[in-house]
């Protein structure tokens, strides 16, 4: 039992620093946090018993628990706001603002359809361009405030 608690602490918090750095919206749904991560342990727990090596369930484990937590919209904010913006503010300032736009731009990202490999399509750049343009517009009506 300890054990289980051990590899489900380990699971939650590598899906929450995954979630602070990438998913800062997906910080608040403690469900989701915690079915993901009791699945993963779960996965991992079944596969060892099964006889796997260690690496191979930690990568069944790995699947499960950042299944559809590949393409961040806040990853695309934030690298839009330090490559296009970066220079018109200080560095500390660009998590905090890039925050602020992620709430700003989901209906742009609601026209999309964002799968893991979303970054490598072709309909990332016309994602890209129209964030920008938004981002830029909303500089342009409210400042970096």
């Amino acid at each position: 039992m300890d054990k289980q608690k051990e590899e489900l602490s380990y699971f939650k918090l590598r899906l929450l620093e995954l979630l602070e750095a990438s998913f800062p919206e997906k910080l608040k749904d403690k469900t989701f946090i915690n079915q993901r991560s009791q699945r993963a342990a779960n996965a991992y727990e079944g596969a060892f018993l099964a006889g796997n090596p260690v690496h191979e369930c930690e990568q069944i484990a790995d699947f499960i628990l950042f299944e559809g937590l590949y393409f961040s919209k806040f990853d695309t904010i934030f690298k839009i706001v330090c490559e296009e913006f970066g220079s018109l503010m200080l560095e500390d300032d660009i998590r905090p603002f890039s925050l602020k736009m992620l709430s700003r731009c989901e209906t742009i990202f609601a026209n999309y359809h964002l799968v893991d490999d979303f970054a490598y399509s072709y309909e990332f750049d016309s994602l890209y361009t129209e964030l920008t343009g938004a981002i830029a517009i909303w500089i342009e009506k409210h400042g970096l405030q």
